[in-house]
């Protein structure tokens, strides 16, 4: 198997089959700033589309934000600049990973509001045969939806 499962650090509960549980660091990522056009539709997108919650939402002198999350995981803030200044917030090279429970299920939804989608939702080899989806969000950032990987049954 070529996955490095280094890249679940924030997930300690994630092995995938042929590799090792990860030991959680003390230091953790509070949350992922995400520069968007459309501050309401992007909170309509994160929140009925994709299922996320809004936590909170704060007003700035040059910029709006609201945050996003699934419940008791990594927020993503939805920032919107109100200075006037130019930014640039399409089609800019991110990607969030998301692990869901049905792939296949985030993508009807995402197709069904008209947003593309990348890569349908199929086994991929190099994730231990988890079931995974490319699509994205209204500025065109990646979405990568990962099938949770099953609990080994104890």
């Amino acid at each position: 198997m070529n996955f490095d499962a280094s890249v679940l650090d924030a997930r300690s509960s994630i092995s995938l089959p042929g590799t090792l549980a990860v030991t959680r660091s003390a230091s953790t990522l509070g949350g992922v700033g995400l520069g968007v056009s459309d501050l309401s539709n992007s909170v309509d997108f994160y929140t009925r589309v994709l299922g996320m919650s809004q936590i909170r939402t704060f007003k700035i002198p040059y910029m709006d934000e609201v945050v996003v999350a699934f419940e008791g995981r990594t927020p993503i803030v939805l920032m919107h600049y109100t200075d006037g200044s130019k930014h640039n917030y399409r089609d800019n090279p991110v990607k969030l990973i998301l692990y869901v429970p049905d792939p296949a299920s985030v993508v009807k939804r995402i197709r069904a509001e008209g947003w593309p989608i990348k890569r349908e939702a199929a086994p991929h080899p190099l994730l231990g045969g988890l079931v995974m989806a490319l699509a994205a969000d209204p500025d065109g950032y990646t979405l990568e939806l990962i099938e949770l990987p099953k609990r080994a049954e104890s």
